[in-house]
């Protein structure tokens, strides 16, 4: 199964996605049974770790965000199975990138896995303080869980 996690620039939520969902399923042991990568609709922070904000944050909950930046590639249509996007922006920009109509059923909304109804995306902590970081942490975790459930659904 491989997962791709995609936000504005893929440095903020994406690349924290990608290092919680990798930690989870490091914990139950199945992580080699999936490929986890994260990427950004836009290129403006390609090469680029993830911000040192973010780094900073999820390092205080026992994440590694070691991803680098990079944009969303057609190929990443045919190379992922699921292609999940932080907010609406994201998905409308991932929806106009797929071309046929089985590279638009690969893409899924963030906020779709959460156990929280009253979570509808995924915010951007980019331009805001250290809280909005931990929001964002906090959000993944139940959304990444979510999907790990998913996945056992998906599987039996």
């Amino acid at each position: 199964m491989k997962i791709l996690f995609v936000c504005l620039g893929n440095i903020c939520r994406s690349a924290a996605a990608e290092a919680v969902m990798k930690s989870i399923l490091a914990e139950r042991g199945v992580l080699d049974k999936f490929f986890v990568d994260s990427a950004g609709i836009l290129s403006v922070h390609q090469g680029e770790k993830a911000d040192p904000r973010m780094r900073s944050v999820a390092a205080t909950r026992g994440y590694e965000v070691t991803s680098i930046s990079r944009p969303v590639s057609y190929d990443d249509f045919d190379k992922f199975d699921w292609i999940i996007g932080m907010d609406d922006n994201n998905i409308e920009a991932l929806l106009d990138k797929a071309i046929t109509k089985e590279q638009k059923e690969k893409v899924l909304r963030m906020a779709d896995f959460s156990s929280d109804p009253n979570v509808t995306y995924v915010p951007d902590p980019y331009y805001g303080g250290l809280k909005g970081f931990d929001n964002v942490i906090d959000i993944l975790e139940d959304t990444c869980e979510g999907i790990y459930r998913r996945l056992c659904l998906h599987n039996k």
